[in-house]
């Protein structure tokens, strides 16, 4: 460790404790790596120590997973917490389900009846309810066939993980969904990378807008106000270049995929997605990528 990295102050955790997590959790890291990994468990307030944060390196880019017990913790931080639950569905149970809508018009769902006895069977779903005061139960519903990819995980660790304690590794999956969901935890959405998106609110491409009017002043042409219709123009085409960068942060690169993707996700009310649209495809297409990186490091969740 170098000396400038052994100064860095990270909160309470002492030199010896840094040390401590470069040579374990952290060992796959390179210097740059473990620097901005220490940053982030910083910022967030998560303990590497107390495996609350967990660093993973898959063929040389860093992701950074934030384990079962810190959305617990930050779920408990909120206002309105009222804890949570989380069951597993085994083939031999009776599981009764429904959905019903509230009076803001969103649906949610309501289990009826979940009963069993021995022997169980397998499991073929489960479900994660977080509960907030004044707000109807947030319950996440998945059948098991939506997370059996995780058995082939090209990440050596992640299959093991998954292959040796699928119910818990399915039960910590399904409530960090619900937690985040529920309470609104960001903090999994973080990429360290140094290619994470830029952001595509709207006073993000004022900044845009005023490095191209400097670009034009080189001109010695006073450059004339954008009108109303140029504007939107302007946000359309930096939104249409954002939602290309997802497309490729999905893996998606072919015409027919992405018209499909855009159909089923924005649901275009005409022949092409408005400017509204979009910006809600994107962020959309920021969940998609999200969960793509958990598939990609999930090996922490046992911790």
């Amino acid at each position: 460790m170098s000396q400038a990295l052994a100064l860095m102050p990270f909160g309470e955790l002492t030199e010896q404790d840094i040390v401590t997590v470069r040579e374990t959790i952290a060992k796959d890291c390179n210097e740059s790596q473990f620097r901005l990994f220490m940053g982030i468990a910083k910022t967030s307030g998560a303990n590497p120590l107390l495996q609350e944060i967990h660093p993973s390196v898959f063929q040389g880019k860093l992701t950074v997973q934030f384990g079962i017990d810190f959305h617990v913790r930050k779920a408990k931080e909120t206002e309105g917490y009222q804890g949570y639950d989380v069951q597993l569905v085994h083939d031999n149970d009776t599981f009764k389900m429904h959905q019903e809508r509230a009076e803001d018009g969103r649906y949610y769902a309501v289990i009826d009846e979940h009963s069993w006895g021995f022997p169980r069977g397998k499991v073929v779903g489960g479900y994660a309810i977080a509960y907030k005061e004044g707000y109807a139960p947030f319950t996440v519903v998945m059948d098991v066939e939506e997370v059996e990819h995780f058995k082939r995980s090209d990440i050596g660790m992640q299959k093991r993980m998954w292959n040796n304690f699928f119910n818990d590794m399915f039960k910590k999956h399904m409530t960090r969904r619900a937690l985040k969901a529920a309470f609104g935890l960001r903090f999994d959405d973080v990429e360290p990378a140094d290619s994470a998106p830029e952001a595509y609110e709207p006073q993000q491409r004022k900044d845009i807008t005023s490095e191209v009017k400097v670009t034009e002043r080189k001109n010695q042409q006073p450059p004339p106000e954008d009108d109303e219709e140029t504007k939107q123009q302007k946000q359309m085409q930096q939104a249409r270049a954002e939602m290309k960068k997802k497309f490729e942060q999905l893996g998606i690169s072919d015409p027919a995929e992405m018209a499909i993707y855009i159909e089923q996700h924005a649901k275009p009310k005409g022949d092409r997605p408005t400017f509204a649209e979009i910006t809600g495809l994107l962020k959309i297409m920021d969940l998609h990528i999200a969960e793509k990186q958990e598939q990609a490091a999930e090996n922490d969740e046992l911790n």
